[in-house]
């Protein structure tokens, strides 16, 4: 055999080592715009901290109108005080978002701002039931600042920190929340749970609810001074390249056009027919009622706490309801800005939102068994004060547990639904109608959620009905809905996870003659 007939053989002969693709590497995260997002955050933390604040003292400030025939009728009235917010915030959110798209970003959060700092003073003052819906009517109409505040977000991210940045907005409202509820809980009746301080303020004897008002429209002043001298417009209304007269090309032309101007014409807005196509309109239904059940039980929690053991509540004072609702934002900062992130670069949104709902489900089953201890404890009044403590230190800790699974679930699932929002938004024009159509749907679901859980829970506690009928019946039924969330979660597509203002859109391409 010859030299030239075994060289084929021989290089048969050798094995050739399999070459693994290497992964590719995530691009680098482009630093935070932190001149922009401070003033953002700071006009994004009033609205949380005035919505949240009255929690603690809800119960007790409805007791004190005496329009409640009795304790468990409180909750109906209470819901009224929360739809009536959602009613006008339902019919003005639109509004506030398409002019956001017209006028600008800035011009709108400062109006918001202005509303929100004057009639959280007005609700302190309130000493009738009919002025206090009517200051939480008026408050509403304000209220539309979180829509336009994802908006201005999203404009001044990229796609590498955007998933980081539309974080800090949940991240806010949460941290605003444990914040209110502190001050709710801890200021609300100060001559009395602060008498050092305040004991002879008449003012304070005279409206027991005015100082963490205050507190709170303080808050609102400051993000409103944030806004007016730093925070810069972040609404570039885009354009398309005006019409050339001559597109033909002839031998002078050169080889290379030169870029078209684009201040010409304005690229026009979607109507929100056209946006809501059939993949929006499925996220859209997965996020009402998400939110109905996540609003359910957020809006009878401080009802829920305050309610007497022997009908299904807790027995806690506003104090202790406050420190319940504001404790679980020690671990909001550590999940909203270092877990969500890195789940959400690494899986996408739609894994996320899929994982919130998912530890949704043991917080709402277990809720309500809390109150078969604090029941105990009322039974035990008396009694040995170490068994007390131990049983009160075995409630609170079972509390603070469930407290942080519903914070984990919320900030995950809201936060995606907010991205998956704002990333179908097909231009970055349509970004305020897209999200004011979101907060519109949430509002809607806001007007009904508090009276259906309100009468539900009135309904359940006044009759001797076995489970999952008695006090339980909010809480399950707000599983379900969970439940059937995340089943439809499942039939929307992953394209979902990309910014789609930022994709390049298909060009259509004339066929020459020959």
């Amino acid at each position: 055999m010859s030299q030239s007939d075994s060289a084929p053989s021989d290089a048969r002969s050798q094995q050739v080592a399999p070459v693994e693709p290497e992964e590719p590497e995530l691009p680098k995260e482009t630093p935070l715009p932190w001149k922009q997002i401070v003033p953002l955050v700071a006009m994004r933390l009033a609205e949380p901290i005035n919505f949240t604040l009255i929690l603690p003292f809800l119960y007790k400030m409805i007791e004190d109108f005496g329009v409640a025939e009795t304790p468990k009728d409180i909750s109906y009235y209470a819901s009224m005080m929360f739809m009536s917010f959602s009613i006008s915030q339902a019919m003005t959110v639109m509004y506030w978002g398409r002019l956001s798209d017209r006028i600008g970003r800035r011009p709108v959060l400062i109006a918001g701002l202005i509303g929100t700092l004057a009639v959280s003073i007005l609700f302190g003052v309130c000493k009738t039931f009919p002025m206090a819906l009517l200051v939480r009517l008026v408050a509403g109409v304000f209220a539309g600042n979180a829509a336009v505040m994802k908006s201005a977000m999203a404009e001044i991210a990229d796609d590498t920190n955007r998933s980081r940045m539309m974080a800090l907005l949940p991240l806010t409202w949460n941290v605003g929340s444990m914040l209110g509820s502190g001050v709710g809980g801890v200021f609300s009746n100060p001559a009395q749970q602060l008498p050092g301080l305040f004991g002879n303020n008449k003012l304070f004897i005279f409206f027991p609810y005015l100082l963490p008002c205050l507190i709170g429209s303080t808050v609102a002043a400051v993000g409103l001074v944030a806004g007016i001298l730093n925070f810069k417009e972040t609404l570039i209304r885009p354009t398309q390249p005006a019409p050339e007269a001559n597109v033909g090309s002839t031998e002078s032309s050169p080889l290379l056009a030169q870029p078209a101007t684009t201040s010409a014409v304005p690229v026009k807005q979607n109507s929100i027919r056209s946006l809501l196509t059939p993949l929006v309109l499925r996220v859209m239904i997965t996020n009402a009622f998400m939110c109905l059940a996540y609003t359910m039980c957020d809006q009878l929690y401080p009802i829920f706490a305050a309610t007497d053991p022997r009908d299904g509540g807790l027995g806690l004072d506003p104090r202790s309801i406050g420190i319940s609702l504001g404790i679980e934002g020690i671990v909001v900062v550590y999940i909203q800005l270092v877990v969500y992130p890195r789940l959400e670069r690494k899986y996408g949104v739609l894994y996320c939102y899929r994982r919130g709902l998912s530890f949704a489900i043991p917080y709402l089953v277990s809720m309500p068994f809390l109150s078969i201890i604090a029941l105990h404890l009322q039974n035990q009044a008396g009694t040995s004060a170490t068994s007390m403590l131990i049983e009160k230190i075995v409630m609170w800790t079972i509390l603070m547990s469930l407290m942080t699974m519903r914070i984990t679930s919320s900030v995950m699932a809201f936060t995606s639904i907010n991205m998956m929002i704002t990333n179908m938004a097909p231009t970055r024009a349509d970004l305020g109608l897209m999200n004011g159509t979101q907060q519109l749907a949430m509002s809607m679901v806001r007007i009904f959620a508090p009276i259906v859980s309100g009468s539900l829970w009135s309904w359940s506690i006044k009759h001797s009905f076995p489970f999952p009928f008695n006090s339980h019946l909010v809480w399950m039924l707000s599983t379900v809905l969970i439940v059937i969330v995340l089943k439809l979660s499942y039939r929307i597509p992953e394209s979902v996870n990309k910014f789609a203002a930022d994709q390049p859109k298909p060009v259509a391409i004339a066929e020459s003659d020959e």
